[in-house]
C-alpha cells in the first residue's frame, strides 16, 4: 500500500466521491450495523444475539477530513449498547484489490482513533489482512483507505475483525458466574446447530445483556438478529 495514492486509485476515489455525492439524498439506513432495540436483562439463561455488519468508528480528526472542517456526526438509530448509534453518514473501503466497498455505515459518537470492522469476507474482497481483535484494540492491524464527499484517510492500522463477545452487567455476570476479559463458549440452535469458542465476556454497568457477532458467523449458524445462544458451563 505504500502507492496507494496512485492515479488509478485517485480514478477510483473521484468514482466513488461522485457515487457519495449522488446518494446524499437519501436517509434510508442500508447495511444495519446491529440490531437497533433495546435489551433486558437475563431471565432465562438465553442471550440475545445482535449481527454486526461492517462498520467505520472516527475519529473527530477524521470526520473532518472525510466531510469537512467542523462537520458533526447525524444520529440515525440508536444502537442496542448505551450512546451507541447508527449514523447517517457512509463512506467507502478500498484495499489493495482496488475492488471498493460502499456505503459502509459510520457509528458514533466520535472515538480517539478511527477503525474499521469488517468480516472475513469483506477481507477477501478487498484484500486485507485483518487481525480478529477485540474493538479498541488496533495496533498493528490491517492498513485500509476510507473516502468521503471530502477528503480521503489513508489508515496505517485499523481494520480488523471484531472477535465474538457479549455484553452484560454486572448483574448479568453474577448471574452467568463470570466476570470482565473471561472467555466462554456458546451453543447456538439455529438451522445449522453450532457451538462458538473463545467468546470473550465484557462487563460494565452501562452494558445490555447481547452477544455480538458478525455476518460471516451468522450465516454460518443460519440466525439473525434477536436469535438467542446459551453460554455452555
Amino acid at each position: 500500500m505504500d502507492n496507494i495514492l496512485s492515479s488509478q486509485i485517485a480514478e477510483i476515489v473521484k468514482q466513488v466521491i461522485e457515487n457519495i455525492e449522488r446518494e446524499q439524498s437519501s436517509d434510508k439506513c442500508k447495511n444495519d450495523c446491529v440490531i437497533c432495540k433495546s435489551r433486558e436483562s437475563c431471565t432465562d439463561g438465553q442471550i440475545p444475539v445482535g449481527v454486526s455488519n461492517r462498520h467505520i468508528h472516527l475519529s473527530e480528526r477524521d470526520v473532518e477530513t472525510l466531510f469537512g472542517k467542523g462537520y458533526q456526526l447525524t444520529p440515525f438509530k440508536d444502537l442496542s449498547q448505551p450512546g451507541q448509534y447508527a449514523c447517517k453518514e457512509t463512506l467507502t473501503l478500498i484495499g489493495p484489490s482496488l475492488r471498493p466497498i460502499e456505503n459502509v455505515r459510520v457509528l458514533g459518537p466520535v472515538r480517539g482513533k478511527s477503525q474499521v470492522e469488517i468480516s472475513t469476507t469483506d477481507s477477501y474482497t478487498l484484500k486485507v489482512k485483518p487481525p480478529v481483535r477485540e474493538s479498541g484494540n488496533i495496533a498493528g492491524s490491517a492498513p485500509i483507505i476510507i473516502v468521503g464527499p471530502k477528503g480521503i484517510v489513508e489508515l496505517k492500522e485499523g481494520c480488523i475483525i471484531a472477535n465474538r463477545h457479549i455484553h452484560m452487567s454486572p448483574s448479568d455476570a453474577s448471574v452467568f458466574g463470570v466476570k470482565d476479559c473471561d472467555y466462554v463458549t456458546v451453543d447456538v440452535d439455529g438451522k445449522r446447530r453450532t457451538r462458538w469458542f473463545d467468546v470473550q465476556v465484557r462487563v460494565h454497568k452501562d452494558f445490555r445483556l447481547e452477544m455480538h457477532v458478525d455476518t460471516d458467523d451468522a450465516n454460518a449458524a443460519g440466525i439473525g438478529n434477536g436469535a438467542k445462544v446459551k453460554i455452555v458451563k
